[in-house]
């Protein structure tokens, strides 16, 4: 056998033997820290896109822009008992509630047990009665928790995007009927096609329960959708709607929850 043979042979030899492909594994979450003013610990998914962001400094502080949005769900329902949420992350929203709404119970559902493993990292609370992390699949826990939200914060991300069992017509039909009456619901939608995801809550809660809003100088939209008549009937005075949220969540989010109340003010 001469040499380009043996070239040839060797390289039959090492396909023939190499071990069967396999799939690549998930992408698994992990924590960053790095100084911007003070100090922040960031998780991240591949890709290098953010999930969430904490300051070392003030842990229950909203840093993200577009979560301080979601938050602007108190407008809706200021003294919230029971708050949902769907998709824990670093659980900046969690620590606000806990903070701002000392009488709430908030009950965070998480299926990536890296995430959960992290909630230290994060400053996230021990469970106890104002506060519940359960590892579990969102779309089976939501199905067993129909009327029970005052206030329902969806945000739940794989390394792929928002997953095709939270965007089915069946699952925002659950997160409906997973609110209580007067209940309301906040998504943030970081996709290609949010329209998509737009038009089933559109079908599930009604055109006028459903409210899009673009976050500013991000790709993010946040979405509201509501049951009942959580709002003041006729023309909402926007100004009034905020002050009716209590004063210390006011100093924090003032300028996204005069600017959601004055969405309210549009038709739609």
């Amino acid at each position: 056998m001469d040499a380009p043979d043996r070239k040839w042979w060797r390289l039959w030899r090492s396909r023939r033997d190499a071990p069967p492909a396999t799939a690549a594994p998930p992408a698994l979450p992990y924590a960053t820290r790095f100084q911007r003013g003070w100090r922040h610990t960031e998780l991240k998914f591949a890709g290098n896109v953010v999930q969430s962001r904490m300051s070392t400094l003030q842990p229950g502080r909203l840093l993200v822009p577009y979560t301080r949005t979601m938050m602007a769900s108190l407008l809706f329902r200021p003294h919230a008992a029971m708050v949902g949420m769907i998709g824990l992350g670093g659980g900046s929203q969690a620590k606000f509630c806990r903070r701002h709404l000392p009488d709430a119970r908030v009950e965070a559902v998480e299926n990536n047990a890296d995430v959960v493993a992290m909630r230290r990292r994060f400053r996230v609370p021990e469970d106890d009665a104002r506060l519940q992390v359960v590892l579990a699949d969102g779309v089976d826990f939501l199905r067993a928790r129909r009327g029970r939200y005052d206030i329902m914060l969806v945000d739940a991300y794989d390394p792929s995007g928002i997953p095709e069992a939270l965007s089915t017509q069946a699952w925002y039909d659950s997160c409906r009927d997973a609110l209580a009456e007067d209940g309301v619901m906040a998504a943030n939608l970081y996709c290609d096609d949010p329209e998509r995801h737009v038009e089933k809550l559109r079908l599930s809660f009604g055109a006028r329960r459903v409210l899009v809003l673009k976050e500013p100088r991000m790709s993010n939209r946040v979405v509201f959708a509501w049951v009942g008549n959580p709002l003041p009937p006729g023309v909402i005075d926007a100004h009034a709607l905020v002050a009716a949220v209590p004063r210390g969540i006011r100093r924090q989010l003032g300028p996204e929850l005069l600017r959601v109340a004055q969405a309210l003010r549009q038709p739609r």
